[in-house]
């Protein structure tokens, strides 16, 4: 399993450059330095030795996380810039820890200042899942080895001791997940914030359908197990050949979170007959699972992540500069409307024809040129 290498003014950063990121401009002589890159630099002589630096970052993407590559001997590492306020640096080192337990392929976490936010790792190359798929890879091999990869992950967790288990991904949490669409969405197609009696209709709503994803045994969920965080790695067999990124904020739910999130992928279109496809292998492998409680919880969870990102998509332009994401609010639109359609969603589908219907959906797109 091979991936394309892609002629660059400059290198890539643990994969292309994610979907609305802009290339960074090298930093100009002239300007103000960057004080966390003096730190980093400070703290990369430590664990290095002298002589080694970073550069400006190459890309931006949908957190406050930023990554250089940098080189020694023949030798080249990822190092990771977290801001503590705004990321989870030591939930990233203590999962990593608790994956590569698990047999799963995680960047290795060479040094780290957690307090400080900053990471030397394992540099897993350029090859993201989404790159490979882009120069040709087979599609089918590269989301069955997704899938597999999950199912190691779940049962690996349900088999192992002496793991802490992090915090439960339960009502609470993705019903304030789901609210992000109202507090972000709302106010740009509607032009005032959403009325207080019509926000807890939408909470009302949410809990009616949201017991149907708790019905399952929990497994660790990873949150965001898409394409765009999974690497090709050449030279391993098996699942080791998939590289996990973006697991620090890993939480105790259920199996058909991280499945849906990788089939009904916010970024890019997935097959229908191939979503099928994989979601029967998924079931096939887990015996112990009810189909009828899986599907439910799967398009209970794809309506509620959908809805999610909609609102982080907006936010991501309207907060934090980067109307690129805008390109993806049609299709998030279409899944959402997919998932309305069933029936174990009925309730929210009252509630968004009621209060955003079709006229709504598509108002906000992105601007031109994006």
């Amino acid at each position: 399993m091979g991936c394309a290498t892609a002629k660059d003014d400059c290198c890539r950063i643990m994969g292309p450059l994610p979907s609305g990121s802009q290339p960074l401009a090298p930093m100009n002589p002239a300007q103000p330095s960057d004080p966390r890159i003096d730190s980093l630099n400070a703290w990369l002589a430590g664990a290095l030795g002298p002589g080694v630096i970073v550069n400006p970052p190459l890309s931006t993407d949908a957190s406050f996380r930023r990554y250089f590559r940098v080189h020694q001997n023949g030798h080249s590492w990822i190092v990771m810039d977290a801001p503590p306020e705004h990321e989870h640096p030591a939930a990233f080192v203590r999962m990593a820890g608790c994956l590569e337990q698990l047999g799963l392929s995680v960047p290795h976490v060479l040094s780290a200042d957690t307090g400080s936010g900053f990471l030397l790792l394992e540099d897993f190359g350029d090859c993201t899942f989404t790159r490979a798929l882009a120069t040709g890879e087979d599609e089918t091999r590269l989301y069955t080895l997704a899938v597999d990869t999950l199912l190691a992950l779940h049962t690996g967790w349900a088999n192992s001791k002496g793991l802490e288990p992090p915090p439960h991904y339960g009502e609470e949490e993705l019903l304030r997940e789901a609210r992000l669409l109202i507090k972000w969405y709302w106010p740009q197609v509607i032009g005032s914030p959403c009325p207080e009696e019509t926000a807890e209709a939408f909470d009302t709503a949410w809990r009616e359908v949201l017991g149907a994803a708790q019905t399952l045994p929990s497994v660790l969920v990873l949150r965001d197990y898409h394409v765009d965080n999974l690497m090709v790695l050449p030279g391993r067999e098996g699942i080791a050949a998939c590289g996990l990124l973006d697991f620090q904020d890993a939480l105790l739910g259920s199996p058909a979170y991280d499945l849906v999130s990788l089939l009904r992928d916010a970024r890019r279109d997935v097959p229908a007959d191939l979503a099928r496809a994989m979601f029967d292998r998924y079931l096939t492998a887990r015996s112990d699972l009810d189909r009828a409680s899986l599907e439910a919880a799967y398009w209970v969870l794809g309506a509620q992540r959908t809805s999610k990102v909609i609102g982080i998509f907006t936010r991501l332009w309207l907060r934090d500069g980067k109307p690129g994401y805008l390109r993806h609010l049609p299709r998030l639109w279409r899944l959402l409307e997919e998932e309305l359609a069933r029936p174990e969603l009925e309730p929210v589908r009252q509630w968004y024809d009621r209060h955003l219907p079709s006229s709504l959906r598509q108002a906000l797109g992105a601007p031109q040129g994006i």
